[in-house]
């Protein structure tokens, strides 16, 4: 069985929002879906340990754990990611690690389209999120797994598990955020996005080179704009209206939620030259945040960046 190359990793806007549009007739974030156990308040769920190994016919109890506790998936080619593990267990239980042998299991390596190893994804409520390719370095790793508590926190999905026969972890000690940092990421956290928007506001205005604050803003931003849409509604509104600018937008949206840049930029790039005055005002700023919420060392902001430069001079 040959193995899949490793590439190298891409960690900023990788992440894969999409799952936060509700489908058409699934609850709405935060509420647990008919059928499955909301996250326990009572105390950990007790497992075999926090880093396990899953193949394709012992996954459906994966499915099933990660309504209570958020599960980071490592597909591997017969190694696993030691750093990834001893990180994960950083973490008391917050997050479980499952370990996919991908040449092993064909079902999961498409179910998760994996095309690299390692590739790292996530199970949030039995929904999967894409995160990234490659190794990293453990602070930008955190970075990632933050975010994935983040996210998971939006849709009701906060438990702990604990491994049996091990004793109570201690929560590991976290720096504490600049206080109006702190208040955008509580309000994230209850799912108010109109109020994370002020606090950030408030940071930059107080800061305006406070590039966290920014970047921020932009990823909450996003996330305010698909609350209550479907991916289903967006689509359809875009193909209807070609040049309806703020189906465009939405659209553009979707596709930046779900890790796919390069459509976002194309889609707005080309529409630019057509639009006035006041639409091309508007497609920059959009494209700007889009930047922010990728990062500048994506390869694929330098690129849009330099078309935009482009048609704007």
């Amino acid at each position: 069985m040959s193995t899949i190359p490793p590439t190298g990793a891409n960690l900023r806007g990788a992440v894969d929002l999409s799952s936060l549009v509700r489908p058409a007739g699934q609850p709405a974030a935060g509420q647990p879906a008919a059928g499955q156990p909301a996250a326990s308040a009572s105390g950990p769920t007790v497992v075999p340990s926090l880093v396990v190994e899953s193949n394709d016919a012992a996954f459906a109890g994966l499915l099933d754990l990660s309504n209570t506790v958020p599960i980071v998936v490592e597909f591997h080619a017969g190694s696993p990611w030691a750093g990834l593990a001893n990180v994960v267990r950083g973490y008391a239980g917050r997050l479980l690690l499952a370990s996919v042998d991908a040449t092993r299991n064909p079902q999961l390596q498409q179910a998760f389209t994996v095309a690299a190893v390692p590739t790292v994804a996530a199970l949030v409520g039995g929904r999967p999120l894409a995160l990234f390719e490659g190794e990293v370095a453990d602070d930008q790793l955190r970075q990632v797994l933050d975010q994935l508590l983040a996210l998971a926190a939006q849709n009701g999905v906060t438990g702990t598990v604990t491994a049996e026969g091990a004793a109570p972890a201690e929560e590991p000690e976290e720096e504490p955020l600049p206080p109006l940092h702190q208040e955008a990421y509580d309000a994230i956290e209850r799912g108010d996005y109109p109020a994370a928007i002020t606090a950030y506001e408030t940071a930059i205005a107080q800061d305006p080179r406070d590039q966290l604050a920014v970047a921020g803003l932009a990823q909450v931003a996003l996330l305010h704009r698909l609350t209550g849409k479907t991916a289903a509604e967006i689509r359809t509104a875009a193909g209807d209206g070609p040049n309806d600018l703020d189906a465009q937008l939405a659209v553009a949206d979707l596709d930046v939620s779900g890790g796919h840049l390069e459509d976002a930029f194309a889609r707005l790039l080309d529409l630019f030259p057509a639009l006035d005055a006041d639409g091309k005002g508007r497609v920059r700023t959009r494209l700007l945040e889009y930047f922010e919420v990728a990062g500048a060392d994506d390869p694929r902001v330098g690129v849009a960046r330099r078309r935009l430069t482009t048609l704007l001079y």
